[in-house]
């Protein structure tokens, strides 16, 4: 167990320090600008600095292509609307900024853009949505990445926090608040784990701190009924392929016994694609550290979607 910690730390840093180098001369989109890293600034009466007031999307540069570009798009404006926030730009206007970033950036490949919207800077640091006067703010950050091929495992730890009910902070919205989810992974990485598995307000799994979660049982995928979690892109391709692939799928719940004794497991999310999940709560999961046949075999179909 600390031989394993050591080594994770001893990678961690590393990738932190590889991150860092790579991305040191990137320039920001911020509302209609470009910025060199160190001269982006955004104001501390901001909302999103403020009150954690927006909405964001993730998407991954392959090849010169944003994959799957409208639907990520298209989720970003239906959160929008959600929250209230009426970002004076069209879908294809959003489109040519992330563009614009892509080309001066000079980057084709093994990327990541994080596109944020908030309601904008405030008059007055309250909570009022009317005090954001002057229009929404839209940044956009791309970085080089190559987290989608990474082939290395994963250690999961169950916490107390939970993806709660619609009607208090809906799972499905990707809000700049991500309060719940950062304690999730605190209360992970204190246990030792890479990421917090976390479950659904009954009591049954249902993802983790950042991405949609996955278990495989005698040949079989299963997911969360996808009532209490964002409904992934990725998670939503991986459930397409089986389907196509005649790979029987899930959506349903189910507890931590049935997590425990799983064939494998993997997460899904836009920038790493699939990672399979090596330990859960002190379980192996799987007979090695590498990933499965279905975990390669489904990466593999999704990965040539």
């Amino acid at each position: 167990m600390q031989i394993y910690f050591i080594i994770t730390v001893l990678k961690m840093a590393n990738h932190i320090q590889s991150h860092l180098n790579k991305n040191k001369d990137i320039l920001i989109y911020i509302n209609g600008s470009l910025y060199k890293r160190q001269d982006a600034k955004i104001s501390v009466y901001d909302s999103g600095f403020l009150m954690g007031d927006g909405i964001w999307e993730g998407l991954r540069l392959v090849d010169g292509n944003w994959i799957f570009l409208d639907e990520h798009i298209d989720r970003l404006f239906e959160g929008l609307k959600a929250i209230d926030i009426n970002l004076s730009m069209s879908k294809s206007e959003v489109i040519g900024a992330l563009e614009e970033t892509r080309v001066a950036n000079k980057m084709v490949d093994n990327a990541h853009a994080r596109l944020m919207v908030t309601r904008g800077e405030k008059v007055k640091p309250f909570q009022q949505p009317d005090l954001s006067k002057d229009g929404p703010s839209l940044v956009i950050i791309l970085e080089h990445s190559d987290d989608a091929k990474s082939n290395d495992g994963i250690k999961l730890a169950t916490v107390p926090q939970v993806r709660g009910l619609p009607m208090s902070q809906d799972p499905k919205l990707n809000s700049h608040s991500k309060l719940n989810c950062i304690l999730a992974c605190i209360q992970a990485k204190k246990m030792g784990a890479d990421e917090a598995l976390m479950l659904d307000p009954h009591g049954f799994v249902n993802t983790t701190n950042s991405c949609n979660f996955f278990i495989i049982k005698n040949g079989e995928v299963f997911t969360s009924s996808g009532d209490y979690c964002m409904n992934g892109i990725t998670r939503k391709k991986v459930i397409h392929v089986c389907k196509e692939n005649k790979i029987p799928v899930y959506e349903k719940n189910f507890s931590l016994v049935d997590v425990y004794s799983a064939d494998e497991a993997f997460i899904t999310g836009t920038l790493g694609s699939l990672r399979h999940v090596i330990n859960i709560d002190g379980r192996s999961i799987g007979s090695s550290d590498q990933p499965g046949p279905m975990n390669k075999r489904l990466k593999k179909l999704y990965l040539n979607l």
